[in-house]
C-alpha cells in the first residue's frame, strides 16, 4: 500500500511539473506575441543600432582623452 502511495505521489508530482513547464513556454509565448505587437523588431533593432553607435562614440572619447591625460 506505502509503495502505491509513493509512486502515485511521484506521478502527481512529474505530471504538476509538466504542466507547469507548458503553461510557462505558453506564457512566454503570449509575452513575445504582445512584446511583438507593441513594437516591431524592425524598430528594436534600429534603436539597439543607434545605441551601440552612441556608446562606441561614448567609449571613444573615454579612450581619448586618457590618451591625453597619460601623455
Amino acid at each position: 500500500m506505502l509503495e502505491a502511495a509513493v509512486t502515485l505521489c511521484i506521478a502527481v508530482a512529474t505530471g504538476l511539473g509538466v504542466m507547469s513547464s507548458r503553461l510557462n513556454n505558453r506564457l512566454n509565448n503570449i509575452e513575445l506575441r504582445v512584446a511583438e505587437k507593441y513594437i516591431p523588431r524592425e524598430e528594436v533593432s534600429l534603436i539597439l543600432a543607434r545605441f551601440e553607435d552612441h556608446m562606441v562614440r561614448i567609449e571613444t572619447k573615454l579612450d581619448n582623452l586618457l590618451r591625453s591625460e597619460y601623455r
